[in-house]
């Protein structure tokens, strides 16, 4: 199974997803590796990306996707998820993936970024990720959680609820 762990900068999936990877004694990768320098560096002076930007992000990471599949592995991976049209494009066609979308308010978002320093996603760029959202709908491939709980409750309740068994800490 591949679980991506997904919802805003600042909601966690960082943090949750390598938990979660810890907890199941399975590989983490944080999709803001699968980004191209240009994208990086595009964030990093502040200007959000577009569609067509993320499109060899959303490649890169099904690629990543794929080759676990095809291997028979079981990875996490924290990736933002945003679009429907983004986790239609992650999820069709592969049911060995799962989808934890982190809930959580502009402004618990807002705090967590402003309190986060080096990274390349600042607190300016939050709105576009609000405005780009769309809030997902649980399925059977989708669960919601509240991302303002403590992280080990989160990993507890996507173990639970995905019917995943954790192995010794």
């Amino acid at each position: 199974m591949i679980v991506l762990v997904g919802g805003v900068a600042g909601s966690g999936k960082t943090t949750v997803g390598a938990l979660l990877a810890s907890r199941l004694h399975w590989p983490f990768a944080d999709a803001d590796g699968f980004h191209p320098p240009a994208n990086v560096a595009k964030m990093r002076s502040g200007v959000p990306l577009t569609d067509a930007d993320r499109q060899p992000w959303l490649h890169a990471i099904a690629d990543w996707m794929d080759e676990r599949i095809a291997a028979g592995e079981s990875a996490v991976a924290g990736c933002s998820a945003l679009k429907q049209s983004y986790r239609d494009q992650l999820l069709t066609g592969r049911p060995a993936a799962r989808l934890a979308f982190l809930e959580i308010s502009r402004e618990l978002a807002h705090a967590r970024l402003a309190a986060r320093h080096g990274h390349f996603f600042t607190a300016a760029l939050l709105d576009s990720q609000f405005a780009e959202l769309d809030p997902p709908e649980e399925t059977q491939q989708v669960i919601v959680l509240d991302a303002g709980q403590n992280p080990d409750q989160i990993v507890a309740e996507i173990i639970g609820r995905l019917g995943l068994t954790a192995g010794p800490p």
